[in-house]
């Protein structure tokens, strides 16, 4: 039907004959000679249809934006003065021979390619969404991506191998969507989180090495990059070490960057997460800058501000300076008081700052300091002239969130990095356990994550075999070693207060599987989504689905969640409680 892509021909195709398909881009009638744009996958043509040839000009007439058009004719170069060097096509035309309008099309609701429609309306109409030439070359990547990142995975000897949708509900630290069963009355399946439980069965099966590309669910409270459902890469190894693991995972993404023409380090940096958080109060540090924090409570702890001088005598807290190359003159006091309003978002009371001049220091802070209090803070942090040098004064947690944060958006406002780098980090040994909001001991990744340390009488002092690799501040993926022995899971199970009973209700098939000699083992998953959003350069994880959720976790293409009839609904055992407004 077709013998060349429309974006194929350039000048070396000129007096060939070819027939090209496609949908209309735009049409111009100029004086009686009409130009198409055709495009297909590849880009766009310029086709011609000309007087001359009475059955092109008369189909020409009829043709009308998404009209899908089988077009047949000569290659010929532009008019001097009428190429375009906005297309990889802009020196060639198409001048018709033959038109055929194989499908007409209603009036669009959008212009395709267009980036002012909103996001709503294209994800409504998302089939003509991705008729943007430039949605394919997405896919295109996302496609080589995954063929790289298995063939990599098979060349390490890596088996694939495909675990249930349909699987038992466990605690994995989000939500599962449960599928009611219409033949167990009363009962449900999970979809899973990850395929956790039944990687590690796989070795205990002995299949020692094992990959997937696999689809997984979280029923999470909604975020702005999250989805519903996502795609993960999966793999799981047997009598390893962290750095095996952490080696393969180091392979598998030099692969998969080399196979999308981009040159990465074959071995990432690694950075303890508790350096990554008092330096750059972030778990993921964006290393394309520099600008660490610096502690200085020192400097504080005869300090004439009561806040300042108490917080400094905490043992627990934490005073955080952040130096600000050439800060002083980028900031304005009214952009001083945004940033101000900024950090009160994420728990600060305020953000107190000095401002170094020359010959001078001012800032609010001044006068609260002795001679040597400042002689030490200037020692610590090397202010220059024309820097402002910001505060950070509370609780550990809060003043390493609120000023990770406050170095971010100050990177971001005085573009502090070069946005086409690749800056790669294994952020490890990450704490075992943390306390939730209701004051529980919770696992900081999940509970089958191997203790480097553990002393039950102190289990928030004891660090995990566990791993995560950043890049330019966002999280591709981690893992960790996992447990292989019973009477170690069940500690673990035991210091998280999940009963026996409980133990044996939710993970009983994977405690007797650990009986019957579970090898050491240990792997990771990369999140393939917002890692081909990051190879892309796309604005948002939605860019790199095919069909993705909004940020309410709805399709408006097939208006997915909907209601089912009470048939469906009497067969699945289920009735549904009226809302009452007064209980919402």
């Amino acid at each position: 039907m077709r013998t060349h892509l429309c974006a194929e021909l350039d000048e070396k195709d000129i007096g060939k004959e070819v027939r090209l398909c496609g949908w209309t881009n735009s049409y111009r009638d100029h004086g009686g000679v009409i130009f198409i744009d055709l495009r297909d996958k590849s880009g766009l043509v310029q086709l011609v249809a000309d007087p001359e040839n009475g059955q092109s000009i008369e189909t020409a007439k009829l043709v009308r934006n998404e009209f899908v058009l089988i077009a047949h004719g000569i290659v010929r170069a532009r008019g001097e003065g009428l190429e375009n060097p906005k297309l990889k096509t802009g020196k060639i035309e198409v001048l018709l021979h033959a038109l055929h309008i194989e499908n007409k099309s209603l009036t669009p609701p959008l212009v395709v390619g267009d980036e002012n429609v909103s996001e709503e309306l294209r994800l409504r109409y998302r089939y003509l969404d991705l008729r943007n030439p430039r949605a394919y070359e997405i896919f295109a990547l996302r496609s080589k991506a995954a063929i790289a990142a298995r063939n990599a995975l098979d060349a390490l000897g890596f088996l694939e191998v495909e675990t249930p949708i349909l699987t038992k509900e466990t605690p994995e630290g989000a939500r599962d969507y449960l599928v009611p069963s219409r033949i167990h009355n009363g009962e449900f399946f999970a979809l899973p989180q990850s395929p956790q439980l039944f990687k590690q069965m796989l070795m205990v099966s002995g299949f020692d090495r094992y990959f997937q590309i696999a689809k997984c669910f979280r029923d999470e409270d909604l975020r702005a990059d999250r989805q519903p459902e996502f795609t993960q890469i999966d793999v799981e190894m047997s009598f390893c070490t962290q750095d095996d693991v952490m080696r393969v995972c180091e392979q598998l993404l030099y692969a998969i960057f080399g196979a999308c023409g981009v040159e990465i380090p074959q071995q990432f940096e690694r950075m303890t997460w508790q350096h990554a958080m008092e330096h750059y109060g972030s778990d993921k540090p964006d290393l394309r800058f520099d600008m660490p924090l610096v502690e200085v409570k020192e400097c504080f702890i005869d300090c004439e501000n009561a806040i300042f001088a108490n917080i400094a005598k905490e043992a627990d807290s934490r005073i955080k300076a952040l130096k600000v190359s050439g800060g002083d003159t980028f900031y304005t006091r009214k952009t001083l008081g945004e940033l101000e309003e900024f950090v009160r978002k994420f728990g600060a009371k305020g953000l107190a700052y000095l401002q170094f001049r020359e010959g001078e220091i001012k800032g609010p802070l001044l006068k609260f300091l002795s001679q040597t209090s400042l002689a030490r803070l200037r020692e610590l942090v090397q202010p220059q002239n024309g820097d402002i040098v910001f505060f950070g004064a509370g609780a550990k947690a809060v003043v390493w969130d609120y000023m990770g944060r406050l170095r971010l958006k100050i990177a971001d406002d005085m573009k502090l990095f070069d946005p086409k780098s690749w800056r790669f980090l294994w952020v490890v040994d990450f704490p075992m356990f943390e306390y939730n909001e209701e004051g529980a001991l919770t696992p900081l990744h999940h509970p089958f994550t191997m203790p480097k340390n553990l002393d039950v009488s102190n289990p928030t002092a004891a660090l995990s075999l566990s791993y995560d690799v950043v890049l330019n501040g966002v999280e591709l993926g981690g893992g960790s070693i996992r447990i292989h022995h019973e009477d170690m899971q069940s500690q673990v199970f035991e210091l998280l207060k999940i009963s026996k009973e409980q133990a044996e209700l939710k993970f009983g098939f994977l405690l007797e599987a650990l009986r019957y000699g579970a090898p050491p083992h240990g792997g990771f998953a990369i999140g393939f989504d917002r890692l081909v959003m990051l190879l892309a350069r796309a604005s948002s994880i939605r860019e790199v689905i095919a069909f993705p959720k909004t940020q309410k976790a709805t399709c408006l293409l097939t208006g997915a969640p909907s209601p089912v009839g009470e048939t469906q609904l009497r067969e699945l055992h289920i009735r549904l409680r009226e809302h009452n407004k007064k209980e919402s």
